[in-house]
């Protein structure tokens, strides 16, 4: 058969006292019990705890499992005669049954970490936290200026009178602040699983995330948008007007601007929480005519014969 190192699984030491056992039982067994934990393998982990628990808080079968030796977990080893018999499946894990255990088996009957007996509310149980939730709030770019309001509907788990949890439909409405952005995580105080026995109600978490649109890019509360400037717009200065979340502005273009150069309107961005708010960013981009007419490409001809400007001088030697 394999070794399980009960002193490992509990996290305490080979000469801990009953007390000290007692305790680490009672707060792994919380944490990864199923119906309240969110690790991956917490059945897992909870039966491996509570055949510990079942072999070491007995007397005579702690002796009995000590004398087998020390072993590394998962090791085969060969135990004495009889010794089938004397741990009746405990030890190798195939007489525990998980539903044999639940929550109110774990607080109520062998009495809560304060001394008090009772769970599953009944008169001084213990009071449990209820879970914390979270979901993901899309939202648009304009909402995150204007602020905003989301229905959400949600399953929360709640406890029964036996302490197991099951879930419940809940809808309401949350009001989303303006001057939130992408990644942003609101928190909304008690909105998430039930508590028991007095407990507080656990929070739930939106964790905000913005659509894409279709001229914004979002950095923070900074905002990019492509600027289209014509070739004369670009090389002889000119003022465009450019959409921002509060209307067209006017926006000076210098001369002799080039593709890729970020020209900052200050304050156009998104909204901080709490004061202030990011820029917008006007990105050139210059474009030219797909289909241009005769006069216009004679007008580019004469530009090519009298202008000077080379913009691949930097190609000189290059192999």
């Amino acid at each position: 058969m394999k070794y399980k190192d009960y002193y490992e699984i509990l996290g305490v030491s080979r000469d801990a006292s009953e007390a000290e056992i007692k305790k680490a039982y009672r707060k792994l067994a919380h944490k990864y019990h199923p119906d309240v934990s969110k690790e991956k393998d917490a059945e897992a982990r909870f039966k491996d705890i509570a055949e510990a628990y079942q072999t070491l808080k007995d007397p005579e079968k702690r002796a009995a499992y000590d004398n087998l030796g020390r072993y590394q977990p998962g090791e085969e080893f060969q135990p004495p005669p009889g010794w089938e018999g004397f741990a009746s499946g405990d030890f190798g894990g195939s007489g525990f049954s998980f539903e044999d255990i639940d929550l109110a088996d774990l607080f109520g009957r062998m009495g809560d970490p304060f001394g008090r007996r009772g769970f599953g509310g009944r008169a001084g149980g213990m009071p449990i936290a209820g879970q914390d939730m979270e979901v993901t709030a899309r939202i648009t770019v304009e909402d995150a200026y204007r602020g905003t309001e989301l229905d959400i509907n949600l399953s929360v788990p709640e406890y029964d009178a036996r302490g197991r949890l099951r879930q419940s439909p809940s809808t309401f409405r949350a009001r989303i602040p303006r001057g939130v952005t992408d990644g942003d995580r609101l928190r909304l105080a008690g909105k998430g699983g039930k508590g028991l026995n007095g407990g507080p109600n656990g929070n739930l978490y939106l964790n905000i995330e913005l659509q894409p649109h279709p001229l914004y890019r979002v950095a923070g509360h900074d905002l990019y948008i492509d600027l289209p400037l014509t070739p004369w717009e670009a090389a002889g200065g000119a003022t465009v007007q450019v959409p921002t979340l509060a209307g067209p502005v006017n926006l000076k273009v210098p001369a002799g601007t080039s593709s890729g150069r970020k020209l900052r309107l200050a304050g156009r961005g998104l909204p901080k929480r709490k004061e202030g708010a990011g820029d917008l960013y006007a990105v050139a981009q210059i474009v030219v005519p797909e289909h241009a007419d005769e006069a216009e490409i004679k007008l580019y001809d004469e530009l090519a014969r009298v202008s000077k400007f080379d913009p691949r001088s930097g190609f000189t030697g290059a192999v």
